[in-house]
C-alpha cells in the first residue's frame, strides 16, 4: 500500500488517516450473488451500469501479458475473506463466493487465448459493465506508483544517516466502529496519549517527528538511507528496495501511517511558482528540491503525513494484502470502489523505447485489478496504476498524469 502523488505518485500514495464516511448508500443485504435493479439509468453513484451497446471496445494494449497473474490475487483475496461479504456496483450488490465465480469465468475464458472479437462478443453476452463517474466531464484521471531502488545501511554512518523508522510503540490505531454503529465506515484515527493532559491527541507531525531527537527509541530503525529526499520518496511510493551498503537487498513494506492528512508537495511547488503545472513531475521535484536544500524543511513539512515501514519477502502489498502486478494493480478509493474487482482502463502510457514526453504518449486500454489505495487517491475521478520496478517504472511513475476513463466488470448473474 502507497501514497498518492500529483504529478505521477505524488498527487495521489498511503492513506491519511481522515474520518470521512462512505459515499455509497447501500441497499438492503441480501443472500447469494445479489440484489439487482433495471438498465442504465442516471443515479448518484460512483458507478453507473451501462447497456450492451454502450459498452467500450475491449481490446487489450498489452495481450494480456500478466493479467491472470494478477486475477490470481484477486482471487487469493476473495478466498480469504468471508464468503459473505459483500460488494456495490452502482445499486447491485454481489457477495464473495459470486466475486469468486466471476473472476474464474473470466480467467477460464482468457484460457483460451480469444480474438478480441470473440472477447468483445463474449463480455457483451456474459458480463455486466459499469462505469465510473469520474470528474471533470466524466473523465478518470490515472497518476502512477512504483517500486523504486535507493542506497542504505543496517547500520548508520555519516554518508547512511536518514532512518527509516518502523511503527512506533506509542502509536495507537483507533477503531470508532467499536464505540458506536453510528461510526461504522468511518477511517480508523492514527494517536497517542499525552500522559500530561491524560487525553488522546493526533500522532506527531512530520515536523514534530523530525524534530524530537529521542524518536528512535519509540520506533526502531528498520535501515538507513544516504538521502533525505529518498526516504520522503520512499514513503510517497509505500514500498521499496534497498541496496544493502553490507551486500544483498531488504525489501521495506509500509507499516503505518500517523494519520496527518497528507498534503501534495507537487501542488505546493506549483501554487508558489516554483515549478509550472505542465512541467510537474516526481523527477521535477526531486531536482528542484536537491538545488534547494535550504527549503528543504519548508517544501518537506508541508506534507505532515509520515510513513513507518516494516521488512518483508516478496511484495509490493497493495491494501488487500496481495502481491500487486506490473501495469495489472491499480489503486482507487476504497471508500467507494469495490476491493479486488476487476477492472478495464483507458489512459496512456509512454512508449518503452522512446520515453517521450507526455503529449507522445501512446493511448492504450488494458485489463486490471483494483488492488489498493491511497491517501490522495479520493473519489471517482482518480485511479493509480502500479508501474513495476526499474528505469520505465519510475519514468512512468514519475510523469503520468494523463486523463482515460475506466470501468468494472461483473459476471451476469
Amino acid at each position: 500500500m502507497r501514497f498518492k502523488p500529483l504529478a505521477g505518485h505524488l498527487f495521489g500514495f498511503i492513506g491519511s488517516v481522515v474520518i470521512g464516511l462512505a459515499l455509497i448508500g447501500f441497499t438492503t443485504f441480501l443472500s447469494g450473488c445479489g440484489t439487482f435493479k433495471g438498465p442504465e439509468e442516471i443515479v448518484q453513484t460512483p458507478l453507473i451500469k451501462l447497456l450492451p451497446q454502450n459498452y467500450p471496445n475491449f481490446f487489450d494494449s498489452r495481450s494480456f501479458e500478466g493479467l491472470s497473474r494478477s486475477i490470481d490475487q484477486s482471487l487469493v483475496y476473495f478466498k480469504r475473506v468471508p464468503s459473505a461479504r459483500k460488494y456495490t456496483y452502482g445499486k447491485d450488490i454481489f457477495d464473495a463466493g459470486y466475486m469468486i465465480h466471476s473472476m474464474e469465468t473470466f480467467q477460464a475464458f482468457l484460457a483460451k487465448n480469444p480474438s478480441m472479437e470473440k472477447l468483445n462478443a463474449w463480455i457483451k453476452n456474459n458480463f455486466l459493465v459499469y462505469k465510473s463517474v469520474g470528474s471533470d466531464g466524466g473523465q478518470v484521471l490515472f497518476t502512477g506508483y512504483y517500486e523504486p531502488t535507493y542506497e542504505g545501511s543496517l547500520d548508520p554512518t555519516p554518508s547512511y544517516d536518514y532512518p527509516l523508522y518502523s511503527k512506533p510503540s506509542d502509536l495507537l490505531q483507533i477503531d470508532l466502529s467499536r464505540f458506536s454503529k453510528k461510526y461504522k465506515g468511518h477511517k480508523r484515527l492514527s494517536a497517542r496519549v499525552n500522559f500530561d493532559t491524560h487525553c488522546v491527541v493526533p500522532y506527531y507531525s512530520r515536523k514534530e517527528i523530525n524534530g524530537i531527537s529521542t524518536f528512535m527509541d519509540r520506533a526502531v530503525p528498520v535501515v538507513w538511507l544516504k538521502s533525505r529526499v529518498d526516504r520522503f520518496f520512499l514513503e510517497i511510493q509505500g514500498s521499496g528496495r534497498v541496496t544493502l551498503k553490507q551486500g544483498g537487498e531488504l525489501r521495506v513494506h509500509y507499516a503505518a501511517s500517523n494519520g496527518n492528512a497528507y498534503r501534495s508537495v507537487g501542488r505546493y511547488l506549483i501554487e508558489k511558482n516554483e515549478i509550472a503545472k505542465a512541467d510537474m513531475s516526481m523527477q521535477a521535484i526531486r531536482k528542484w528540491l536537491e538545488k534547494n536544500p535550504l527549503r528543504m524543511d519548508e517544501v518537506l513539512q508541508h506534507n505532515g503525513s509520515y510513513v513507518f515501514f516494516k521488512t518483508e519477502e516478496g511484495g509490493p502489498y497493495g491494501s488487500i494484502g496481495v502481491e500487486v502486478t506490473p501495469l495489472r494493480s491499480i489503486a482507487t478509493d476504497q471508500k467507494i470502489f469495490p476491493n479486488g474487482g476487476l477492472c478495464f482502463a483507458q489512459t496512456a502510457l509512454p512508449n518503452p523505447n522512446t520515453l517521450g514526453s507526455r503529449e507522445e504518449w501512446d493511448s492504450v486500454s488494458l485489463f486490471v485489478l483494483n488492488q489498493d489505495t491511497g491517501g490522495a487517491i479520493r473519489g471517482p475521478g482518480r485511479a493509480d496504476l502500479f508501474c513495476g520496478n526499474g528505469n520505465y517504472a519510475q519514468f512512468t511513475a514519475g510523469h503520468m498524469n494523463t486523463p482515460g476513463q475506466l470501468y468494472f466488470l461483473v459476471l451476469k448473474p
